[in-house]
């Protein structure tokens, strides 16, 4: 019930905010209202009424008061996607006033893409968005299944609403991480890493980044020598395999412990520990509640999981207990408590 209470709040709080800049906006332009153009905006405002209609019907209840109240934030061009973020991931977010626009836009596109058409985009194309020079990136398409992940998140409730020029599509969380700490509101806060990143706007536009000796010294020089000897013997195994490696995320255990294993079970306990994506400990956070994580082993995932009551993050029952040791643009590194476990291993020690 109180969880309940906060949600209702934080939706009464927001629209408040939202719909103060809608009346500021209203007023600045009523003076250029032209009353030909009221068939125009009747039809838009027929629009954003069954919109919202359609949102609240599959539970996206703040997307679609915010849409009822302030249209003009989502449907600023001839066309749009809109990609509206669940009410459990928003309730989620600690984001000022000032910062709101900012996450709203960087969830609209102005093309009209029907959820058909995304699952006919290549991956990892990138999106334009209404958030000047940023973009997202279409991270995962799997047409047998209709799945697709843009920022690495899932477009949970496809095809909400398809009318007229706007197109409506759920997703499971917000496709920026965003960290208010230290910054005010001239900076720019909505962090786009998989498209930032790339020079030619597509993530899979530039080859072999992934600066593998540079890992390696640095795991050796911080306390995680076995996994990096480890890592440096199966090496070219993980070249071979992935070639046009961009990212990865490391999770490193302080000691491994396989030296010793046949090469091709120590090349899978070790691809078992990377992930070929880049993400941070707050990117990680903000992913739902027992997402499934892809390894460079193959067939293999790892899941997280979170606590209720901390910010401690669980993969595959293991804690990461040194978060963010070490941060690039292409690599992030993470301390574990203990390698991850194999099944193979159970199996071959009967």
């Amino acid at each position: 019930m109180a969880s309940s209470g906060c949600h209702a709040l934080f939706l009464v709080l927001l629209s408040i905010v939202l719909a103060y800049t809608a009346i500021k906006s209203t007023i600045h332009s009523k003076s250029t209202v032209n009353y030909s153009n009221s068939p125009q905006q009747f039809n838009k405002h027929a629009l954003t009424m069954k919109a919202s209609k359609a949102l609240r019907n599959q539970g996206f209840n703040i997307i679609a008061t915010l849409l009822q109240l302030s249209p003009e934030i989502f449907l600023s061009t001839p066309q749009s996607t809109i990609f509206a973020i669940q009410d459990s991931a928003i309730s989620r977010l600690s984001v000022p006033s000032w910062a709101m626009k900012q996450l709203l836009h960087y969830h609209i596109s102005p093309t009209k893409i029907p959820f058909q058409q995304l699952l006919n985009k290549s991956q990892g194309c990138c999106l334009t968005t209404l958030l000047s020079q940023k973009k997202i990136a279409v991270t995962r398409i799997d047409k047998k299944q209709s799945i697709i992940e843009i920022n690495n998140v899932s477009v949970s409730h496809p095809g909400v609403f398809l009318e007229g020029n706007l197109s409506i599509h759920g997703v499971s969380g917000a496709f920026s991480v965003l960290d208010f700490h230290g910054i005010d509101e001239h900076i720019d806060v909505i962090q786009s890493p998989i498209c930032d990143e790339m020079p030619n706007g597509s993530v899979t536009g530039t080859k072999n980044l992934v600066n593998w000796p540079r890992i390696i010294n640095w795991l050796s020089s911080n306390g995680y020598a076995s996994f990096a000897i480890e890592l440096h013997s199966v090496l070219d195994g993980v070249l071979q395999d992935s070639a046009n490696l961009s990212f990865v995320t490391i999770f490193a255990p302080p000691h491994l412990g396989f030296l010793s294993s046949p090469s091709p079970l120590l090349e899978r306990i070790v691809k078992l520990h990377i992930m070929p994506q880049r993400y941070t400990f707050m990117e990680l956070s903000f992913l739902p509640d027992i997402s499934s994580l892809k390894t460079l082993a193959p067939a293999l995932n790892v899941t997280i999981s979170k606590s209720n009551f901390s910010r401690v993050l669980i993969i595959d029952g293991v804690e990461i207990t040194a978060p963010d040791i070490f941060v690039s643009k292409t690599f992030v590194i993470h301390g574990i408590s203990r390698p991850f476990h194999l099944e193979e291993l159970s199996i071959s020690f009967r």
